[in-house]
């Protein structure tokens, strides 16, 4: 069983929940949210209809190596949260809740990502030299243009 690591971060926004989740709602939308250096690309015929049981295939590429992935949406609870998992892509796990919580006007979005990724023995090395890095970058990104978008608070 590969080692799995987990990274959580909060954003709080100005904004509605209703607006905030029904932006996170559009698949399409997690192009404008992925740093432009990943070629971040969904493949899927757009729109998706999000629920349980949705799948959603992108292309990527991580250190310049290009991927396909493909995630299923297992959990789906309007304006509360919704899961995510890879069914196929570059980690050997990958599962991420986005959770959504009203704050007066405001909106409090948490995510949890739990992830194992590949190199075996060298796995541990693999992460701290590089994987570890990159999902604290992508998520600082996602962050900016959040708070870009909505306003930051």
């Amino acid at each position: 069983m590969p080692r799995t690591y987990r990274f959580e971060c909060e954003t709080l926004v100005a904004a509605p929940l209703e607006d905030v989740f029904e932006f996170f709602s559009k698949a399409e939308n997690l192009e404008k949210l992925t740093p432009p250096s990943l070629r971040f690309h969904v493949v899927s015929a757009l729109p998706i209809e999000m629920r349980p049981g949705a799948r959603i295939q992108y292309r990527l590429r991580l250190f310049g190596i290009p991927f396909k992935w493909e995630s299923e949406i297992t959990v789906w609870e309007p304006l509360v949260r919704f899961c995510d998992v890879q069914i196929k892509g570059p980690y050997k796990k990958w599962e991420h809740e986005h959770s959504f919580q009203r704050d007066g006007e405001r909106t409090l979005m948490k995510d949890v990502v739990d992830y194992a990724v590949p190199g075996w023995s060298i796995a541990p090395l693999v992460h701290a030299l590089f994987v570890r890095w990159q999902v604290k970058h992508i998520f600082a990104y996602r962050g900016k243009v959040i708070g870009e978008m909505f306003g930051g608070t």
